[in-house]
């Protein structure tokens, strides 16, 4: 098992699953999902990308497989994104192993890069709540709630709080406050989209980006959007860096050796490694030996 502490967070690795646990004091868009679960069939990639400081574990998930990545569409910051952990600089060793045995299984399960037809992750823990600026938004599996403050327009609290079934909305966007421009939470409700802007549209909430708090409203965001059946086929914009597009890979050719013997060994391997009968460097140099031949 691969795991590595840090004030950020805690990830482990069992060999088919990425648990992520965030920290006392992570961003409140990571402690309103808490533990995540991360099956390696999700996974597209993993890095460390070093700095002066330790540097940053990435993970990087297969196009589809995420709400919260699909309501976000490339638009959390490092610092809300789940699947980035702060490393310390006396840990890096423990974070470029932990890459290691992740990329290891996703070789081992041959896990593919490109996009899934499904979520694989089941979306937020319900029942949720978030955002700000104007209100808050609620939601329980059933129904959306959006609960007024008093900055907001009338056009908003003359009819009291909406609320309204997940069967009346055909889809849901957020965008977070940039600069001078305002963010918003927005609800489209099936009979067709609202033209108001979302200050006056009483299917959206206004985000300012007074607080970090206000990210929380992406939550909610994928929260609903992992229970739309239309919605669950829908594509991710990439999280981290773009892959580099790649050639068309050639047709398979059956291995010399029989793959589940090679497992074996490899496992037989990391026991060994484990128990400090082969060296970094013996265990290392066995382990590629046995992976250029599956």
């Amino acid at each position: 098992m691969a795991e590595i502490i840090q004030r950020d967070g805690t990830w482990t690795f069992d060999g088919e699953t990425v648990r992520i646990v965030p920290g006392g004091r992570a961003h409140p868009v990571r402690l309103a999902l808490g533990e995540l679960a991360v099956p390696v069939e999700a996974l597209a990639g993993i890095s460390f990308e070093p700095d002066r400081k330790g540097g940053r574990l990435r993970l990087r998930l297969r196009g589809g497989a995420c709400p919260v990545l699909r309501a976000a569409d490339g638009r959390l910051k490092d610092g809300a994104d789940p699947y980035a952990l702060t490393v310390e600089k006396d840990r890096t060793g423990v974070a470029e192993y932990v890459v290691d045995e992740v990329r290891n299984a996703l070789l081992i399960e041959r896990v593919p890069e490109g996009p899934v037809d499904r979520f694989l992750l089941p979306g937020p823990s319900l029942p949720v709540s978030g955002g700000g600026g104007d209100g808050t938004a609620s939601f329980d599996g059933e129904t959306v709630r959006l609960t007024w403050n008093w900055k907001a327009e009338e056009s908003k609290t003359a009819s009291g709080p909406a609320a309204f079934p997940l069967s009346r909305i055909a889809g849901v966007r957020w965008l977070p406050a940039i600069g001078l421009e305002n963010g918003y939470l927005r609800f489209e409700p099936v009979d067709g989209p609202v033209s108001a802007p979302p200050k006056y549209d009483p299917y959206s909430l206004e985000l300012w980006g007074m607080s970090k708090k206000e990210y929380t409203a992406v939550v909610v965001a994928a929260a609903v959007l992992a229970r739309l059946p239309q919605a669950r086929t829908a594509v991710d914009a990439p999280a981290g860096p773009p892959a580099l597009t790649k050639a068309p890979a050639p047709a398979a050719v059956r291995p010399v050796d029989d793959h589940d013997v090679l497992l074996r060994r490899l496992r037989e391997l990391g026991e060994l490694h484990r128990a400090g009968v082969l060296t970094d460097e013996e265990f290392s140099t066995a382990k590629q030996a046995i992976l250029s031949r599956m």
